[in-house]
């Protein structure tokens, strides 16, 4: 195949943006030849013609003329248990996301406006929805299913799905190969942690358990999400303060979280500016934020029998080495030895940060969910993958 087709454009459609990748898998190694952000969008269409007018531009841009693309890779937020994998794009595809919009109202109508939108501009072009929910569809019943009346998940769906799929996935193979370690025998435990955030149990490369349920805001603390709570104490809330269902879903998907705990931002890194300063709540939103990632390990740990690796990843756990090293801390019962040498002031860095004598390895990998949806897309395109 000509090179020229192994340019792949990676889209990532959200209600008010776009993000892009034009990603080369002609070489050896993939090769990002740019990416980029399209903000305050209304018009996906006009947003998207933004972006291949910024593509093509004759000064600026890194495409002579658009027959390069070779096809688009989208993430789409929910594919309900339709998909267990990426998938080419058809009317069916197109039809079962939408039927998953209601599942996630924010995220995959814009996905699909995107789908839509190429479809138009790039008629011929071959495209490929890579889902969040997909790499979690090995997950067993006894972790997905919940205890209620069973026909809320006959008729309603009602499970859990589990999101960060590609992130997971990327970064335990990633890590795996770093350290020498088969993924098809391996316990792995994923840490994706920041304004959203996410922990996965990963038996020989597929996800046993996930720390998000149906929707996102299970699991971890997050930016402006609850994670896990008592739905009693909702209840209990809802009925004092007269809330509306619309009203309960705002306050624990955006006025929770570290933000809810301090009344001062979502973003961690103000979290721990003001902790240094001596605010006590931005120190307790800390400290809360942590426990909840090690109480995640610390299940998973037992899930799986024991662990080979804990990775972190994400705008935390790429970044935050304070927090990597709250979490790890105590986890010497398990067998972690914690390197604080290698892990202090460690940023965006692929690095092991246990000791050499460590029994599980415990390493920062930075994920690249572009280039998953770049490497599925091509497989299911050209039926081939790239490295």
């Amino acid at each position: 195949m000509s090179d020229k087709y192994m340019k792949i454009l990676v889209l990532n459609c959200g209600s008010s943006s776009i993000k892009y990748q034009l990603i080369d898998m002609g070489s050896h190694e993939p090769q990002l030849l740019t990416k980029g952000l399209i903000d305050r969008v209304k018009n996906h269409k006009e947003g998207i013609v933004e972006v291949i007018d910024t593509l093509t531009d004759p000064e600026k841009g890194v495409l002579k003329s658009l027959s390069e693309i070779g096809a688009v890779g989208h993430r789409v937020a929910h594919g309900g248990s339709y998909f267990h994998d990426s998938a080419l794009v058809t009317q069916d595809v197109i039809e079962k996301i939408r039927a998953c919009f209601e599942l996630a109202p924010l995220h995959n109508p814009a996905n699909l406006q995107g789908i839509l939108s190429i479809a138009e501009l790039l008629p011929d072009v071959p495209q490929v929805a890579v889902f969040d929910t997909a790499f979690h569809q090995t997950i067993p019943a006894e972790n997905y299913m919940y205890a209620l009346p069973w026909d809320y998940y006959e008729r309603l769906g009602v499970r859990k799905f589990g999101f960060h799929g590609t992130s997971h996935k990327f970064v335990a193979e990633k890590g795996a190969k770093m350290i020498g370690l088969d993924i098809d025998h391996s316990r792995i435990i994923t840490c994706h942690i920041g304004n959203g955030g996410s922990v996965t149990a990963m038996l020989n490369g597929r996800s046993l358990d996930t720390s998000m349920g149906f929707t996102p805001v299970d699991g971890l603390i997050m930016g402006t999400r609850t994670g896990e709570i008592d739905p009693g104490a909702l209840l209990y809330i809802g009925e004092k303060e007269g809330l509306s269902y619309d009203e309960l879903g705002d306050m624990i998907n955006k006025r929770s979280g570290v933000l809810g705990v301090t009344d001062l931002s979502s973003d961690m890194r103000d979290i721990v500016s003001a902790s240094e300063a001596g605010n006590e709540r931005a120190t307790l939103a800390l400290a809360m934020y942590d426990a909840r990632v090690k109480h995640f390990i610390g299940a998973y740990a037992a899930l799986l029998g024991g662990v080979d690796m804990i990775i972190f990843t994400g705008g935390v756990g790429e970044n935050q080495y304070q927090s990597r090293e709250r979490i790890c801390s105590g986890l010497e019962f398990m067998g972690v030895e914690f390197d604080r040498k290698a892990n202090d002031g460690l940023r965006g860095q692929d690095r092991i940060i246990s000791a050499p004598d460590s029994k599980v390895i415990v390493a920062v990998i930075t994920t690249n969910e572009e280039l998953v949806i770049a490497k599925d897309t091509y497989r299911l395109t050209f039926g081939s993958s790239r490295p």
